[in-house]
């Protein structure tokens, strides 16, 4: 991906990750489909649970984005195993717990594509010049701390300040107090909110959501999904 983001005019960096970092493997969702279906003993034709884990990932992220708060994983995992009429009231955190970790392996098996183009020359730059950076992601089916552990894989975790994930802090984007956490853990009450520029993919959550909260922002154009 080319970027024209401006680094000399900007003193901290807030980056979305999916689409705007990375992107999923194009085997990682068909793979969690059959570990999701043949886990929860799923008795229904593959494309039948692609569809509707699709529906509700897809909801449970506009919900998130129109109420700014957070629908937790289990719960998407919930609303997607009772549509495909499995019985609920059998299943708890325990179990999920356990498919879970899972999935986190399945993903870690199956890493994102790293889409930024030259993204460890880009943030030299910037560290380069005394400046900080943060990630700011909203989640669903993939958890901060699971985001993390991925990051540390690519050796980009060296350059991050902070991490702000919205399973940990219960509220996405584009809720101000997404940004407001951000300003606080900048920690430096001087510098000027024009000065902190947030990059990402969604015109919603990433672009309005930072210029309304008084942050400068950049829109990447969305990456397709292979």
């Amino acid at each position: 991906m080319k970027t024209d983001i401006d680094i000399l005019n900007h003193d901290h960096f807030s980056f979305d990750l999916w689409l705007t970092l990375i992107k999923s493997h194009p085997e990682f969702k068909a793979k969690r489909v059959e570990l999701f279906a043949s886990f929860f003993e799923v008795d229904r034709p593959f494309d039948e649970v692609a569809k509707t884990v699709k529906y509700y990932d897809d909801l449970c992220n506009t919900i998130n984005e129109v109420t700014g708060g957070n629908v937790d994983t289990f719960e998407i995992y919930l609303l997607i195993l009772n549509s495909l009429n499995v019985d609920v009231k059998q299943l708890n955190k325990d179990i999920f717990n356990e498919f879970y970790q899972k999935s986190e392996d399945l993903f870690l098996k199956y890493k994102p594509v790293v889409i930024f183009e030259n993204i460890h020359q880009f943030f030299d730059e910037i560290k380069n010049q005394g400046k900080t950076i943060n990630i700011l992601s909203n989640t669903g089916f993939i958890k901060g701390k699971t985001m993390r552990k991925f990051l540390i894989e690519e050796n980009l975790d060296r350059y991050i300040d902070f991490h702000i994930y919205s399973d940990e802090l219960k509220i996405s984007k584009p809720n101000p107090l997404v940004f407001q956490e951000v300003k606080n853990l900048i920690g430096n009450k001087d510098l000027q909110m024009k000065k902190i520029l947030h990059i990402g993919d969604n015109p919603v959550a990433d672009y309005k959501g930072a210029k309304d909260f008084g942050f400068s922002a950049h829109l990447l154009k969305p990456q397709i999904q292979i």
